[in-house]
């Protein structure tokens, strides 16, 4: 059975992008998960001065386990208009490691926020670049007004939920091909 791996771009403790992201790998039918935590990867701010010193055991460690899936569910939280510095600096430094950061894999992207965009800044910008970090095939969505749409676990748009459902069909049926 393939397996993906699902996490946020974010070390937030409440993070409402890993509650999106579990709640997307969980729906997966066919496939395996596991979901991670960037908090769980302690890594110095990525700049040549530190990368002369050698490159970081946890930005080893987390690019290695991203060769250990057929795939990716990546939901991120948007900052000002941009990734969050926590995953823009594990991104910085796993490409370090290993420049290819989505294995010509493909990705389920996705993004919310509390406002009405729904991280749509941060998930355009993502879906124009990560082609070129190997991303084979990008599959999107957008979750707006988190607090108003996600409640008890779930989706309660049935529009948002419906749309979300027909993704990670999408998705799961790339990584399966």
């Amino acid at each position: 059975m393939k397996k993906i791996v699902a996490f946020a771009g974010s070390t937030s403790s409440t993070s409402i992008n890993k509650k999106l992201a579990t709640f997307a790998a969980e729906s997966l039918e066919n496939t395996a998960f596991d979901v991670i935590d960037l908090r769980d990867f302690t890594l110095p701010i990525y700049s040549i001065d530190e990368e002369q010193k050698g490159l970081p055991e946890d930005a080893k460690k987390f690019s290695a386990l991203l060769d250990n899936y057929d795939g990716f569910i990546l939901s991120l939280a948007e900052h000002n208009g941009s990734y969050a510095a926590a995953f823009k600096n594990i991104f910085d430094w796993s490409t370090r490691v290993e420049k290819n950061f989505f294995r010509d894999k493909p990705l389920l992207l996705m993004a919310t926020s509390p406002g009405g965009r729904g991280g749509a800044t941060v998930l355009n910008a993502a879906a124009t670049s990560f082609p070129h970090m190997g991303a084979k095939t990008i599959t999107t969505f957008s979750l707006p007004n988190f607090y108003d749409n996600f409640k008890e676990g779930k989706i309660v748009n049935d529009e948002f939920a419906s749309t979300l459902q027909e993704k990670v069909i999408e998705f799961e049926n790339t990584v399966n091909q």
